[in-house]
């Protein structure tokens, strides 16, 4: 009785570690009790520890296994090592917006040479309508907008940006071109002398002259409208009652009007 007892459990675990059924194991003990057949328990299989796990611990694994079960390993988590930042690093850096080489060299507008600077367009040589009642040929010069007017006919004018006297120097009136010059020369007056003394006494005639390449004088007055070498001050308060203009404008108008022409200043 011990032997069939112990030989029905030697099967049941072969079962079981081999994967059958226990209803098979049962089966087989049954069929040896009528048959008297023994059959050999299979070879014990050596198994990974991962599949030893299912057997269920105990005295089975015991019986099958090379010791007893032990805890899996579980891997301890690598130590995080502390970023690297080298001497001297401030992490305010990391909130600072790149910037761009061309825009880390460029210099403030009102560092570069004024001669580099457009002109408003406003102040471009352009043809207008016109709704005065001057008749073609007269210039009419409005002060107040830096506006020069060459009127054309038929409800037209040309309009050139000019510069004008400074606050206490601007006037008006109507005057008549009573000369015109190619590339003056300037004689400054005794009044503007008094004022700057530091100003040449006499400068000829040249890209150097704040006459400009071109001069219409106004009748027997000092003032002129001429060109300059100083075109960006188009469009602002600038002169001692002169009207200047860029000297591509005045070179333009100097073409267009004869001497005796009406010039109204308002």
């Amino acid at each position: 009785m011990m032997k069939k007892a112990t030989l029905a459990l030697l099967t049941g675990a072969s079962c079981l570690a081999a994967g059958l059924p226990l209803a098979f194991a049962r089966d087989i003990g049954a069929e040896s009790q009528d048959s008297a057949v023994i059959y050999a328990a299979p070879a014990p299989v050596r198994v990974a520890s991962a599949q030893r796990s299912n057997m269920g611990g105990g005295f089975i694994e015991f019986l099958f296994s090379d010791g007893p079960a032990r805890p899996g390993y579980e891997p301890q988590p690598y130590p995080r090592q502390p970023d690297y930042e080298p001497r001297g690093y401030d992490p305010r850096q990391r909130l600072l917006v790149p910037i761009e080489p061309q825009q880390a060299i460029r210099e403030p507008e009102d560092q570069l040479d004024p001669a580099q600077q457009p002109i408003d367009p406003r102040f471009e040589k352009q043809l207008v309508a016109y709704q005065g009642n001057e008749s073609p040929g007269t210039i009419v010069i409005d002060t107040p907008n830096k506006f020069l007017f060459l009127v054309q006919g038929d409800g037209k004018a040309l309009r050139y940006g000019v510069g004008v006297g400074r606050p206490g120097f601007t006037w008006s009136g109507v005057k008549h071109i009573s000369a015109k010059k190619e590339w003056p020369a300037w004689t400054p007056p005794p009044e503007m002398l008094a004022r700057r003394p530091d100003l040449p006494r006499h400068m000829e005639g040249g890209p150097q002259n704040p006459l400009g390449a071109r001069a219409m004088y106004l009748g027997s007055s000092l003032y002129r409208i001429h060109g300059s070498n100083e075109p960006w001050t188009i469009g602002t308060n600038v002169s001692s009652g002169c009207i200047r203009m860029r000297n591509e404008d005045v070179i333009d108008l100097y073409g267009r009007v004869n001497v005796g022409a009406r010039v109204v200043v308002i």
